[in-house]
């Protein structure tokens, strides 16, 4: 059935479609293996950040930030593997969630730390709205 196929259109008019079929392939890769990179990295970052710095203001700091970008820079790696639907779409659901949870879990964890009493790193520090 190929070989007819071929034969009606001719070989020259399906080289064009394998090879535009191939770089969007190539393309896609290049892009998601770039996502998951840049994704490992920030994921590193914060987990140093997290045994790197003094206190728990700096290290949720640390974590917060960094952890947000790696793994939102997985899950965009999983949007252009995947495509729109299906296992795509979840990977935005996945994004939209995690912009919404990290920075809420952040600040009731500095919440709570700053009303255990735990002290900011340095002198000039102080928690909004208090009294000096």
């Amino acid at each position: 059935m190929i070989g007819e196929l071929r034969h009606a259109l001719g070989a020259a008019d399906l080289v064009p479609l394998a090879t535009e079929a191939t770089k969007l392939g190539t393309v896609q890769t290049v892009v998601a293996t770039a996502l998951v990179l840049v994704g490992a990295f920030f994921l590193t970052v914060g987990t140093v950040g997290l045994l790197r710095l003094p206190n728990v203001y700096n290290r949720m700091h640390a974590t917060t930030k960094a952890t947000t970008i790696g793994a939102s820079s997985m899950f965009l790696a999983g949007f252009v593997v995947f495509g729109p639907g299906g296992a795509g779409l979840t990977s935005l659901v996945g994004i939209v969630f995690l912009f919404t949870t990290a920075p809420t879990g952040a600040h009731l964890i500095s919440r709570a730390a700053h009303r255990m009493g735990v002290p900011f790193f340095g002198e000039e520090a102080s928690w909004p709205g208090e009294d000096d």
